[in-house]
């Protein structure tokens, strides 16, 4: 499980301000100021961080192989009825893989993304079959899952096992982009540089390292936030390369904002929640009736095919994958 303890920090970091301003200092130059750095935020997680299921000492590997598949661009809020009822419903990766990858799909509900129901499904079916159903605790036989990118594998490897891997979401890169870095967001792809980044921050001892990616990661979720980071409340702002250099505003391409009344995406939803809703195969006429735009729901339609969520039988009528 996610370690609770902190160790020293390693022998040298090497990371830099590339802030101009001449002020603004490095956030963690020396391996005295990187280890300053891991106590206060891993003291600030110690006394801040929420009661979630995945972290607390009775979760297994596989609630938080789950939570990880899910909280990918979906609130936590939304995540932990599913978590729970998945957890209830498939308390092990066996449980799962012997369901149909449309049981998936049915029981992911409205967290959207719903492939991700199918990887995992998918990876589940290949920790029955290869891992003895025990979530792998290694990151190379996580990373050959699946559906399991770098990221997830290095959050299992992490947060289930106590392993030290660099682990980069959206939060850390954004606290990483302010505190080390110096400018507002990071940019649109993970970099090289950023992937340097917090190599060098990464905390030498393996339970020392886990507390802190899960340490770094709740700090941008609840304090180093994207609209509105609570500055005042955060353990690092003094040191803080971005507030040291006057709080400058994003310089780089504008950020996208993702839309979703009248998109395909909002389609996809209402076909898809029309069929996880019926216990059998839906007619055709009756997806017709959810979207007036009959090109749009067509190319919806088919997209949902292709993804493998959707399977077409005979007579014009569909269900969800067998």
């Amino acid at each position: 499980m996610s370690p609770q303890l902190r160790d020293p920090a390693p022998a040298a970091v090497t990371v830099t301000s590339t802030v101009p301003a001449a002020p603004v200092a490095p956030v963690a130059a020396t391996a005295a100021a990187a280890a300053e750095l891991h106590d206060l935020v891993i003291d600030w997680f110690g006394a801040n961080a929420r009661d979630l299921p995945w972290r607390r000492p009775d979760a297994g590997p596989w609630s938080v192989m789950v939570s990880e598949f899910m909280l990918q661009q979906t609130p936590v809020s939304r995540v932990l009825p599913v978590h729970a009822q998945w957890l209830e419903r498939w308390p092990r990766p066996a449980d799962l893989a012997v369901e149909s990858p449309g049981e998936a799909v049915r029981a992911w509900g409205r967290l959207g993304y719903p492939r991700r129901a199918l990887r995992l499904h998918a990876a589940a079916t290949a920790i029955a079959q290869r891992h003895g159903g025990e979530v792998p605790r290694e990151h190379a036989d996580l990373l050959a899952l699946p559906g399991v990118g770098e990221y997830t594998a290095a959050a299992v490897a992490s947060f289930a096992y106590g392993r030290r891997h660099v682990v980069l979401d959206t939060n850390v890169r954004r606290v990483f982009a302010r505190a080390v870095t110096g400018v507002e967001y990071p940019p649109g792809a993970t970099t090289a540089a950023e992937r340097r980044t917090a190599a060098a921050l990464l905390p030498a001892d393996e339970a020392t390292a886990a507390r802190w990616a899960a340490a770094t990661m709740e700090l941008g979720a609840l304090v180093c936030t994207a609209r509105s980071p609570k500055c005042g409340a955060c353990p690092v702002a003094a040191r803080c390369a971005w507030r040291l250099a006057g709080s400058p505003p994003h310089a780089g391409p504008p950020r996208r904002t993702q839309s979703y009344a009248g998109t395909d995406r909002q389609v996809r939803g209402r076909l898809l929640a029309a069929l996880r809703a019926s216990p059998g195969p839906v007619p055709q006429s009756t997806l017709d009736a959810l979207w007036s735009d009959p090109v749009q729901r067509a190319r919806a339609l088919d997209g949902l095919v292709a993804d493998g969520l959707v399977e077409p039988l005979a007579n014009g009528v569909y269900r969800l994958p067998g």
